[in-house]
């Protein structure tokens, strides 16, 4: 019976389970298994289901996921109180990405019945879930615009080097003024990105404009290419 009493407390400890009531949260603590993760140990693997939820209780983990090449992305780290698997739960699909233990790592485990039951019981705990996958797709969608401008200065630059053309003095100098809506198309990105872009490699002295409209391209820029 301590078990239940541990499992119990443990799961009260969880954001997630936070708002339960009483019968709910027993009904819970008596279907999670506990388990633990060796530093480097698979919680969940990309492209594999687990139908189950997995919330940590004490350690770290890393969110990583690894393209074809097998080089590996650090997408998020998780810590105690945060679950992981409820998107695989939700829409019955694998795993988008691999969550491996960074350190020993204790974890409770929900089996999907368990979590079904759960949510239609509970409209507070599935608000709970929706506000985590909101947020993870915040925290997505931020890393997507950032690697996007790490894009956008690339290709800028490529562009400007095809519009210079080098003066008598030996600069690569752009002469008509550039219009940012004409590098936007030209790139695919926003005027309002590329605006920032050409902001950015102004004040880092790749690009100078001088005060007839012309801009002056710097040789470094080849290396933003």
């Amino acid at each position: 019976m301590s078990t239940m009493v541990s499992n119990l407390e443990l799961i009260r400890r969880v954001p997630l389970f936070a708002m339960l009531t009483a019968s709910q949260a027993d009904s819970v603590a008596q279907a999670v298994v506990k388990s633990r993760f060796k530093r480097g140990e698979a919680i969940v693997e990309q492209g594999k289901k687990s139908n189950s939820l997995a919330i940590i209780l004490t350690g770290r983990a890393r969110v990583v996921t690894s393209d074809a090449r097998g080089r590996e992305v650090i997408l998020a780290t998780m810590q105690p109180g945060d679950y992981i698997g409820e998107m695989s739960l939700i829409d019955n699909e694998p795993h988008s990405a691999t969550v491996r233990a960074e350190v020993q790592t204790d974890v409770l485990v929900l089996g999907r019945l368990e979590f079904a039951r759960c949510l239609p019981e509970n409209s507070s705990m599935a608000y709970a879930v929706m506000k985590g996958l909101v947020q993870r797709l915040r925290h997505a969608d931020r890393k997507i615009e950032s690697l996007a401008l790490m894009d956008v200065y690339g290709r800028v630059a490529r562009a400007l080097l095809e519009f210079a053309v080098v003066d008598g003095q030996g600069n690569a100098v752009i002469r008509e003024k550039v219009s940012r809506q004409d590098l936007a198309k030209m790139v695919g990105a926003s005027r309002e990105m590329v605006s920032r872009v050409m902001k950015d490699l102004e004040e880092r002295g790749f690009i100078e404009t001088r005060s007839d409209g012309s801009t002056i391209v710097k040789e470094r820029l080849n290396t933003l290419e």
